[in-house]
């Protein structure tokens, strides 16, 4: 016979056997769903299917459908002309050429916002209206049109595709094969002109088109490796509408820079949300968000790089003082970069790499040196009026961030002498420039925060230069 204390510990240990046999089956199926899970948020690219034809046809109708009715209007979408007729033998020609327009848009938009974009290029469009008025001008007119825009490159390529077309005999070309030809026209350029323009039935692929696809399919790789972006592309020429090719991939653009957004996607507004395997997953698995695709990628740290900056203002008037309160009629020594690298063929101040953080008289001796070996500045020919250290500035580039040392020499040239005497070939890489023409010369962000900031030490000085109104007192009665 069993005792009762011996009975009840039996069942006890019984109880916690089970126990624990019910926890390790929870805790393979919580595994199993948690692997499933990751296995369909995480495919390869390998596993990706293609898309089917009942998907593909779903997918071009409502899309091109949302887009007829929300397209937004933007002046490159326009097919305007204006024809110019007069008694002298002025041709009649296309204001709006409709592959020229596309071509000068979507080099402005990469990298660029919209918003910025549109007053950019509606001055371009009623400078250079055509091809042939854009071959016809020159590199240092494009920078000044350009200025503010950022990536001048983009700029230079522009001018030098315009002038290889014109040479060639003026004719656009009309297909991606061709236009990829083009200096500067790559890979998207040419299928946004081939498609938009001529009705080449070829796709398109930016962040935005990757971002839609991503969560259409819901592909997680990484859209920057070369292998996801193969994919992107083979994806993208499934779904191109043969009938619109042009207005599909705006639509697919579109869709993607205003409903299916990196951050906040509005999904109940999405004319595809039926084809949308994210979606789909974010019901059934519940990941946190669509916005799982594609894979963030870890942007690169920037690079910090240092620059000594000198603004040398050169005065040629007997009096010095006068000639100090009139910014207009002193002349500035401006620099042009090198036609490659970082700015490349652009004007900037006179500026030498440091190697870090330097002190003020280490960054006077490095700019002293390079004025001299490569100006060969020659100081028995003028005075050094004055010599300012004006402070810091940062400047942001996508992969670097620029600190900039600014000092300011004030120079009074004796006579007709002159104070720089560059080598014979250097002479074409600097220049003077008036006061008053500063402003309107094609010059980046960043070198118009240096002269900004002479600007305010000059009026700062001025100021504190000012004789101060003594009042007089009022004698009492």
């Amino acid at each position: 016979m069993v005792s009762s204390s011996s009975s009840t510990l039996s069942w006890s240990s019984m109880d916690q056997k089970k126990k624990k046999r019910a926890k390790k089956k929870k805790s393979r199926e919580v595994v199993s769903r948690t692997r499933s899970t990751t296995i369909m948020l995480c495919r390869g690219v390998g596993d990706i299917e293609d898309f089917c034809k009942e998907d593909t046809l779903e997918i071009r109708s409502s899309l091109l459908h949302w887009y007829d009715q929300n397209q937004r209007v933007f002046p490159w979408r326009k097919r305007t002309t204006k024809i110019e007729s007069c008694d002298d033998d002025k041709e009649e020609y296309e204001f709006c050429d409709r592959a020229y327009a596309v071509w000068v848009s979507e080099v402005m938009l990469q990298q660029t916002r919209v918003a910025t974009v549109i007053n950019y290029y509606s001055r371009w469009m009623e400078k250079w209206p055509t091809i042939h008025h854009l071959a016809q001008a020159s590199q240092e007119e494009v920078n000044q049109m350009w200025a503010g825009l950022g990536y001048y490159r983009r700029a230079r390529f522009l001018l030098e595709g315009a002038k290889m077309i014109v040479e060639k005999g003026g004719e656009f070309p009309q297909t991606v094969s061709a236009l990829r030809k083009i200096k500067g026209i790559g890979d998207y350029t040419a299928g946004a002109i081939a498609s938009i323009a001529f009705d080449e039935a070829v796709p398109v692929v930016d962040g935005n088109v990757i971002r839609v696809i991503a969560r259409l399919k819901a592909i997680s790789a990484n859209p920057k490796e070369s292998t996801t972006i193969k994919i992107f592309w083979k994806l993208a020429g499934q779904l191109v509408d043969p009938c619109r090719p042009g207005d599909f991939n705006q639509a697919l653009m579109e869709l993607g820079a205003t409903i299916c957004s990196p951050t906040s996607p509005g999904c109940s507004l999405c004319p595809v949300a039926g084809q949308c395997r994210a979606l789909q997953l974010c019901s059934s698995h519940k990941p946190e968000s669509v916005t799982d695709y594609p894979a963030k990628v870890v942007k690169l740290k920037q690079r910090l790089d240092f620059w000594a900056v000198c603004v040398v203002e050169i005065l040629e008037h007997n009096n010095v003082a006068i000639q100090k309160e009139s910014n207009g009629k002193n002349k500035f020594l401006f620099i042009k970069r090198p036609d490659e690298g970082l700015l490349a063929g652009l004007w900037e101040f006179p500026s030498v790499p440091l190697k870090g953080e330097a002190n003020l008289a280490t960054r006077r001796q490095v700019m002293d040196k390079y004025l001299k070996n490569f100006f060969k500045l020659n100081t028995d020919e003028c005075t050094i009026v004055s010599r300012e250290d004006i402070g810091e500035c940062v400047h942001i580039f996508t992969h670097i961030r620029l600190k900039m040392f600014v000092e300011f020499i004030v120079l009074h040239q004796k006579d007709e002498a002159k104070v720089f005497h560059a080598k014979k070939e250097d002479i074409s890489a600097w220049k003077y420039v008036d006061g008053d023409s500063i402003d309107s010369m094609g010059l980046t962000s960043g070198v118009r925060k240096v002269y900004k900031m002479i600007q305010q030490f000059k009026q700062k000085q001025s100021l504190e230069n000012q004789p101060r109104r003594t009042r007089k007192r009022s004698k009492r009665s």
